[in-house]
C-alpha cells in the first residue's frame, strides 16, 4: 500500500491535536462515527448534483458504500466500549469554510468540490495515521492502519474523476490554492477532540 497521495498539504497538524483527541479518545470515536455517515451522503450528493457525468458515478457509489462500511466499522468499536452515538451531528466548521471556497461557475464548482473532497480525504489519512501512531491497542492500531490506508486512495480516487473533465494543469493551479486555504482554516481550528 501506498504511503502518500498526490496532494501535499500545506500545514501539518500539530501535536496538540492528537494529544486532545487521546486525552477523550470515547468523543473522538463520536465525530469519527459522525464523519464517515457525513462522507458517505457527501459521496452519493456528487451523484445527486452530476446525474450526467456517468464516468464518475460507479466510483462514487463505491466511495459512498466504503465510507458507510468504515461508519459500520467505528461503530461496532463504540458498541464495545459502551459508547453511544451522538443525538445529533454538529455542524463541522471545517467543511462548511472549505465548501465556502468553492466557486460559482458550473465547472468550476464541480472542480473545486472534487477537489476540496481530496483534500479533506489527505487530512483524515494523515490524522488516522496519527491516530495509529498513537494507540496502544493492537486491534485498534490495526483499524486505523487500515483507514489512513483507504483515506488516501480516496485522496487520489477524486483527483482522477476530476481528471475527467479538466486538464492537469488547471487542477494542479486549483489544488495548490485549495490546500493553502485549507491550511489556514485548519490552524484556525479550536482544538477539541475531533477529525477535523
Amino acid at each position: 500500500m501506498k504511503n502518500e497521495t498526490e496532494i501535499k498539504l500545506a500545514v501539518d497538524s500539530s501535536r496538540q491535536w492528537i494529544e486532545t483527541v487521546m486525552a477523550d479518545f470515547n468523543s473522538f470515536l463520536q465525530d469519527h462515527a459522525d464523519c464517515e455517515r457525513k462522507a458517505s451522503a457527501m459521496a452519493m450528493s456528487f451523484v445527486a448534483k452530476y446525474p450526467d457525468r456517468k464516468e464518475i458515478i460507479p466510483r462514487l457509489i463505491a466511495t459512498a458504500l466504503e465510507e458507510l462500511k468504515h461508519f459500520q466499522q467505528v461503530y461496532r468499536i463504540m458498541e464495545k466500549r459502551g459508547v453511544q452515538l451522538c443525538h445529533e451531528m454538529t455542524e463541522d466548521l471545517y467543511i462548511k469554510q472549505l465548501v465556502l471556497l468553492s466557486r460559482t461557475g458550473k465547472d468550476e464548482r464541480l472542480l473545486d468540490r472534487l477537489l476540496i473532497a481530496a483534500i479533506v480525504e489527505c487530512r483524515g489519512a494523515e490524522r488516522f495515521r496519527m491516530v495509529h501512531e498513537a494507540l496502544a491497542e493492537e486491534k485498534l492500531k490495526d483499524f486505523y492502519k487500515k483507514l489512513y490506508e483507504s483515506e488516501m486512495n480516496h485522496g487520489d480516487v477524486f483527483l482522477e474523476m476530476a481528471r475527467n473533465y479538466f486538464d492537469q494543469s488547471e487542477i494542479q493551479k486549483r489544488t495548490l490554492q485549495l490546500v493553502l486555504e485549507e491550511g489556514k482554516i485548519l490552524n484556525g481550528l479550536k482544538l477539541r477532540p475531533a477529525l477535523h
